[in-house]
Order: structure tokens, then sequence, then C-alpha cells
């Protein structure tokens, strides 16, 4: 391969004086410390996974528990994408159990994506150097801390399958295509970015080392010719699933629901979800040194660059500004393009390839350092979480099988104590949000808010449950009980609070040790306290209305 020239003064150092980079030790080390905190933690605090885990525990062979039965049902005509983890559930959850299967995904999701940037940045510069180690610092990011696992191995898939791409370039043609078309299938049906992914770092391969292939026609030509085809080959299979479905994703029927980053800082803030976990500011003094290392290589001219890579990360980072934050019924849409970004970045440079012994060892203790370190902070915050788990489990131990639960929360005043830095994550949003999910599996109890959108998910809710079910669901602040205008602000997206007494046995609220910026910790008349275990408390419905007339406090006029 025709790679990018180095400086003189960087050739001349490529000599018998310099070191041999392995990273490998590191690497491995860190693969056991995120298999060590998948462990020795079985609910981090990862948004999503306590609902994910409550899906692959039914579809594992849980659904043919009672009452679920009368409960939920499986349908794989609802969706062609997304569906990864719930075909792996479907297949493996009954041999290897449920549990298992779910921290083998956790795991995967984790390591996946800087593992496949590593395995690309092998291929393309050869050697075990040291700034692969820092690619490490990108297994969590806003799209980790949100738990869109699928989304996270497929992102794993699409890096580890440009690989062999790139191994396969210059060969056999029809095999290329065929393998293409292959790769393609897989990538739609664990996620459909991940095809976007996988076909942006293709395009990128395929335009080769040097940028100067764009000042000939007779190179343009041949780019072209080699993109056609790669492209073609990527786009069949999700065209013929998506002919074959009977469902995409819509929100609910209410159109495309598009919400943009319409504003310089917001477009900022979704730039840095690429490293974004608990603590803003945490993130940042943890990637800086990775900076310094880029910085200062660019400046001695010692960083070797992939041009094509190069146009495919510039591509995706425009993405990442002019992309909508949702639409179709899928959130955080621009969530996905700043990480997919970083790791190309990374992936598509080496820094100091070549160095003596003092400056190698210099490099290996400042990268080795901010990995860790980050590391260590999520360990840090996933061992803070396990209090609040273990509050959420010990209420669910008190719920009857069959039980319609309402979950709840405190919403707090502010979000910045580093006491509960696990809770919140980028921009001020809640880790326990589906914790409830876990009535589940644990208590065989019903929880209006488990995944089981039409076009993402192929479990859907029977009726009448369907009626006091909805799609995806977020934990709404205790005061909707108690403030009739949040009522009517909440009840488009939340239906199933219409007639709440009537219709649930129990209510569950979490966040429930701090107060709720609306109505402290008051609730309203007619329940009775099951099971207070600090986060978590859990309080019976009385299903007849109380006879005194509903007390409104001082606090619902904040949420006027």
């Amino acid at each position: 391969m025709d790679r990018i020239a180095t400086s003189d003064a960087v050739a001349a150092r490529s000599d018998a004086s310099t070191v041999r980079q392995d990273s490998t030790i590191a690497i491995a080390l860190f693969v056991a410390f995120a298999a060590a905190l998948v462990m020795l933690f079985p609910f981090p605090p990862i948004l999503d996974y306590a609902n994910h885990y409550a899906r692959i525990w039914l579809l594992s062979g849980g659904i043919g528990e009672q009452p679920f039965p009368e409960i939920y049902a499986v349908d794989w005509n609802r969706t062609f994408t997304n569906v990864g983890i719930d075909l792996l559930a479907l297949w493996l959850g009954p041999l290897v159990g449920a549990d298992r299967l779910a921290r083998v995904l956790l795991f995967l999701a984790i390591v996946l994506p800087p593992l496949g940037a590593i395995g690309l940045h092998r291929a393309l510069f050869g050697g075990r150097h040291y700034w692969q180690i820092a690619m490490l610092s990108l297994a969590w990011c806003a799209t980790m801390v949100g738990g869109f696992i699928n989304f996270q191995i497929g992102l794993g898939m699409a890096l580890f399958f440009a690989c062999i791409d790139l191994r396969l370039q210059g060969g056999n043609p029809a095999w290329i295509f065929a393998w293409r078309l292959a790769a393609a299938l897989l990538l739609t049906v664990m996620h459909i970015f991940s095809l976007g992914f996988y076909i942006a770092i293709v395009c990128g391969l395929e335009f080769s080392w040097r940028i100067d292939i764009l000042r000939s026609k007779a190179g343009l030509a041949r780019l072209t010719g080699r993109l056609a085809p790669a492209i073609s080959a990527c786009a069949l299979p999700p065209l013929a699933l998506y002919l074959r479905t009977a469902a995409l994703p819509d929100g609910g029927g209410s159109g495309l629901g598009l919400a943009w980053n319409d504003g310089l800082i917001l477009i900022l803030i979704n730039l840095v979800s690429a490293i974004t976990t608990y603590v803003p500011l945490v993130d940042v003094v943890l990637i800086l040194p990775l900076i310094f290392i880029c910085t200062r290589a660019a400046r001695a001219g010692d960083m070797q660059v992939h041009a094509g890579l190069a146009v495919t990360a510039c591509g995706l980072l425009l993405l990442s500004c002019i992309s909508p934050r949702h639409a179709l019924g899928t959130g955080w849409i621009s969530w996905r393009f700043p990480i997919m970004t970083a790791l190309v970045a990374m992936a598509m440079v080496c820094p100091f390839a070549n160095l003596r012994r003092r400056q190698a060892l210099s490099l290996a203790l400042i990268v080795n350092l901010a990995v860790f370190g980050r590391a260590g902070w999520i360990g840090w915050n996933s061992w803070l979480a396990q209090k609040d788990v273990a509050a959420v489990e010990a209420v669910l131990k008190k719920l009857p099988a069959g039980a319609a639960v309402l979950p709840l929360g405190h919403e707090p005043e502010a979000v910045s104590s580093l006491v509960h830095s696990n809770r919140h994550f980028a921009w001020g949003l809640d880790t326990f949000r589906h914790l409830p999910t876990l009535a589940v599996p644990l208590s065989h109890a019903f929880v209006p808010t488990l995944f089981t959108a039409k076009g993402k998910q192929p479990l859907s809710v029977l009726a009448p449950w369907s009626e006091i079910a909805v799609p995806e669901g977020n934990l709404v602040s205790i005061g909707v009980l108690s403030c009739p205008a949040m009522m009517r602000q909440y009840e488009g997206f939340t239906p199933y609070l219409s007639d709440w007494r009537r219709r649930f046995d129990f209510i569950l609220v979490a966040n429930a040790d701090i107060p709720d910026r609306y109505v402290g910790s008051s609730m309203p008349a007619g329940l009775t306290l099951v099971e207070d275990a600090g986060f978590a408390k859990l309080y019976a419905v009385d299903k007849i209305m109380p006879a005194e007339p509903l007390s409104i406090p001082a606090g619902c006029a904040r949420a006027s």
C-alpha cells in the first residue's frame, strides 16, 4: 500500500535505535477488566440495559411462564432490523440462560467497538502500536451508557468486517460481492446504523491511502468502479428485508417526529457524546492526554494518516452536526455519529510509530493512565449503582406474581452530586429509568414501559394489557399523581396514567432517597407503603378513590 509519507526526521529515526511497541498486554488487561465489571455488577448504571434484560429473559423462555402467555406475544414480522440480541435470546437463551447471555451481550457491547478499531488499525499500519491502547477509551460513550446494545455490538461487527474487506480487496470481484452481501445482511439484522457505518468504512478503504486519486480522471473512474458494486452489495439485503417487513418505526403513528440540535451549543454537546459518561468534566480530563498525544505528533510530523478514512471521518462528522436528534420514534439518532467518527478517526492515524525507548515508555505511560483511569471511573460508578439495584430488588420481593406495577420516580432539583454520579449521564438523563422493568423477570409482574416498539422489537403486548402499555417510556415524576397540570402534560405519551388507581396494583418509586423537585416525598391519599429500601419504595394502591378532595401541593405550580 502507498501510505502518506512521514517527515524526513521521522524516517531517519526509523532504525535500530527505535523500540518495538506492543499494546497486547494492556489490551488483554482492559478486556479482563471489562469482563470483571460485567461479572461483578449484573445491572450497571446503563440506561436501557435493564429493559433489554427483561426482554431477553422473556424471549429466552420466560414468556411461557405465568402470567406472561396472557400478556405478551412474539411476532417477528414486526421488524427486520435492531433484532440481533432478540434472535440470540431466542436461539441461545434457553441453552445458556438469560442472565448469562445478557451479560455476554453487555460485555460485547463494551469491548467490540474499540477492539474492532484496533483490528482495523493493525491491518492498516501493521504492528501493535501503543496508540491502539488509546482506542480502548471509546469503549464507554453516550451510546454505551445509554444502553444501545444492538448498536454498540453492530459498530464492532462493522469494524471487524471492514478488516476482512480490506484483506479481500484486489481479489476476485465475485467473492468480494458475495462477502459484502453476507456482511450487510448480518449488520442489517443487528442494527441498521451499523450497516451504514460499514458502508462508510468500506468506501474510505476503497478510496485508498492518498488523496491524489482525485486528481486524475482515470483514478476517479477506477474509484467509482469500485464503490458502485460495494454500495450495491450492501444495499440489497436491507432493501429486500424492507420490502418484506410489515412495520417500520413510526413513534406510534406520529409521523417523522423530527427534533433537531438546532444551535451551536447543542451541536457541540452532541459531538462530545463520543466520550460522555457520567460527569462531563471527568470525561474531558481523562481524554485530554490522548488529544495531547495527537497534537504533539502532528507538530513533530510523526503522524501517518489514511486519506480515505479521513474522508470517511469528515463525512461522519458532518452527519454528527446535521442529523436529527429524534425521528421515526427513535431517540438520540445524532448520538450515533460522533462515536462512529471517533472510532474511524482513531483507527485512521498512527502517531509516534517510531520512538526510542524513553519516548516509547512515556507514551505508554500516558496512554495507559488515561485509559485505565477512565476504566476505573466507570468501575467506581458501577459499584455505586449496586446499592440502588439492591434497593429495587428488595422492594420487588414484595410483589405478587401477576401484579400491575406503575413505575415513577423522584425528579431531583439538581444532578451534579458526585455522591450519586452513577444516577445520571449525558445532559442529566437518568440511568435508573428502566430498573423497574426488572419486575418482569424477578417478580413475574407487569410494567407498562417494556420495549415493544413496532419496527424495533419483536415483542408485543396483548389486550387488555396493551391499554396500559407504551412501546417506550420514561420515568415520570411522582408529582404527576398530585398535579393536574402535570398529568395533562404527560397524558399524550403516558396514557397508562389515566385512571391509574383502577389500573395498577402497586407503585414503584425510584430515586426515592432524594426529594422530588415538585412535591418532595408526598404521595396522594389511598396509597400504603409496603417497603422502603431507600432508593426504591413500593406502595400498594387502594382501588377505592379517597373521599377527601385531592390536595394539590404548592410545588405543582412549578410544573405548569
